[in-house]
């Protein structure tokens, strides 16, 4: 092959986007979980949000993961990812089904050690699919490629609360949730992957050699500092998706709380898709701007019409002001690979690393949420302090994406 002919990697970027489609419909189904095992189990707002912290918590494992990738490869994380999945699913069903005349308590630490399993797996996935995306094709299309990613992932975010209602619950209300309902839809969900893995194991795939890759494009004169850990801006980053979380997270797992405070607005369940859905036509948009766009300047303006969402929610009442939150995540689709894509600057043989540090900061679902809902079972706090917490969020992001995420970028 010339140095001049651009490796075609279709297939492979169309595999990522099967594991992208399964790493959004896990884990907007995870989230979507809260109102039903607070139901199921008899949960307070604090102990609901543990499905978060148990979740978004396997993400501190994020940095080792990145050190067995660049050890062992992009295709055996991903084939491992699959497994470790799929394995998770059925110990769920195994572990809930064979206990389910035990105290609901028992059954809920179960089922968050299993989910925790599950998202073990997520992790790996993630660390392969976002930088897997980076490095097929030419950089400066790199958050194009990022975002079109997201955007598809999106259609399973959409689908995810869909399925807990059609399947998990399978018509009922969300207030009648009983731990029988998770286990046979759980078995189905590990099956697909455990086959989904098999199939990949016997698929070829590139290997991906980011020092080779840029050798090719011309990059030989670039140096590249020895270490991932003298980059501020990735640290910046990781912090810049800690908060990031706050966001994403926080109005879904906040709405339960907010119908629950005023009865008259029927069930938060039916109406997370609305966000989700916001998310994924913000995403398929995203990704057509990103052509004609600085993508600063969209994370920026995205910043500030999803705080103005939020802040127009507490200037109505009713439905009113749940239709504006929701519609925050038109603006929240973006802001994801943007602030991964910032974070991954200039890193050559140093991506592998420095997209472990970054998904680091997806623990932030697992504190920001459980401390939100924590201000939520204050009595003197509520549920209006929680959600304004996300202020906060957005102008940590708004400074990283303008300020923070060229640190340590010149010589």
């Amino acid at each position: 092959m010339s140095q001049n002919q651009t490796p075609n990697y279709t297939f492979a970027l169309t595999v990522v986007i099967i594991v992208c489609f399964l790493i959004g419909f896990v884990t907007t189904m995870n989230n979507s979980m809260i109102e039903f095992c607070k139901n199921a189990f008899d949960l307070n707002e604090t102990q609901g949000q543990l499905v978060n912290s148990a979740f978004y918590g396997a993400y501190a494992m994020s940095i080792p993961f990145a050190f067995m990738m660049n050890k062992i490869g992009y295709k055996a994380t991903l084939v491992l990812g699959l497994a470790v999945v799929g394995l998770g699913f059925i110990i769920n069903f195994a572990c809930i089904n064979g206990n389910l005349n035990s105290d609901t308590s028992t059954i809920y630490w179960m089922f968050l050690g299993c989910m925790f399993i599950v998202a073990l797996g997520i992790v790996m996935l993630q660390l392969v699919a976002n930088p897997y995306v980076m490095v097929l094709g030419s950089p400066e299309k790199g958050a194009f490629r990022m975002t079109l990613s997201q955007a598809l992932n999106s259609v399973a975010t959409t689908v995810a609360p869909i399925f807990i209602l059609n399947v998990i619950l399978n018509g009922k209300d969300a207030k009648n949730a009983v731990p029988a309902d998770i286990p046979y839809p759980y078995l189905g969900l590990g099956l697909f992957t455990l086959l989904l893995c098999i199939i990949l194991y016997f698929l070829k795939l590139p290997n991906i050699n980011e020092e080779k890759q840029a050798a090719e494009s011309g990059d030989t004169q670039k140096q590249y500092k020895s270490s991932v850990f003298k980059y501020p801006h990735v640290w910046l980053g990781a912090l810049g998706i800690f908060m990031y979380m706050g966001v994403e997270i926080g109005i879904p797992s906040m709405l339960p709380a907010y119908f629950k405070a005023d009865p008259s607005l029927g069930n938060a369940t039916d109406f997370l898709w609305m966000y989700w859905g916001g998310m994924m036509i913000g995403r398929f948009v995203g990704a057509a701007v990103l052509n004609k766009f600085e993508p600063r300047k969209i994370l920026s303006a995205c910043l500030i019409l999803g705080a103005v969402c939020v802040a127009v929610s507490f200037a109505l009442s009713g439905m009113a002001a749940v239709y504006a939150m929701l519609a925050a995540g038109l603006f929240h689709s973006v802001m994801w690979p943007l602030i991964f894509n910032l974070g991954l600057q200039e890193l050559g043989p140093h991506t592998k690393a420095a997209s472990g540090i970054i998904n680091l900061g997806v623990v932030g679902a697992a504190t920001l949420p459980l401390l939100m809902g924590r201000v939520v079972d204050n009595p003197a706090l509520g549920v209006g302090v929680a959600i304004a917490m996300m202020f906060i969020y957005y102008l940590y992001i708004f400074w990283f994406c303008n300020w923070g995420s060229k640190i340590g970028l010149s010589k």
